[in-house]
């Protein structure tokens, strides 16, 4: 009877540790979004979306409302919602670049649990035909 016990505790300890790892991995990506949801986002006013491809970039072309991550990454904390569970979305180049993964590893650090990611970036959205905006 006893090794049966122990047999179990063994299992539930391994499975635990098993789901702890699953869960940590989760926290640290950021799930896709599409277009058409950052679009019904947009328009319900129901996000805030951090362009990560630098002040350059965000100059020329960026997602109406987006956040410039270049010159408010000292200060994320300052224009991101209050509410933890507001939706956050990073992009940067297209499906190929990376660099969104420091605005939702900050986002996510600061305890925001509702953050996602425009993997085809500024190029997808561009050739879709969505509207973007120009900074001075």
């Amino acid at each position: 009877m006893r090794r049966s016990n122990a047999s179990s505790l063994v299992a539930v300890v391994l499975g635990l540790s098993v789901v702890a790892s699953v869960m940590a991995g989760k926290k640290e990506s950021a799930p896709d979004i599409s277009i058409g949801e950052l679009k019904a986002a947009i328009a319900e006013n129901k996000v805030t979306v951090i362009d990560v491809n630098g002040t350059d970039s965000f100059k020329e072309a960026h997602i109406p409302g987006a956040i410039n991550y270049e010159t408010a990454n000292k200060s994320l904390s300052d224009v991101l919602p209050k509410d933890k569970d507001a939706l956050i979305v990073a992009y940067c180049g297209g499906p190929e670049c990376g660099a969104y993964k420091s605005a939702t590893k900050a986002a996510i650090a600061m305890g925001y649990t509702n953050v996602k990611h425009l993997s085809v970036g500024i190029s997808g959205w561009k050739s879709a035909g969505e509207k973007t905006d120009k900074a001075s």
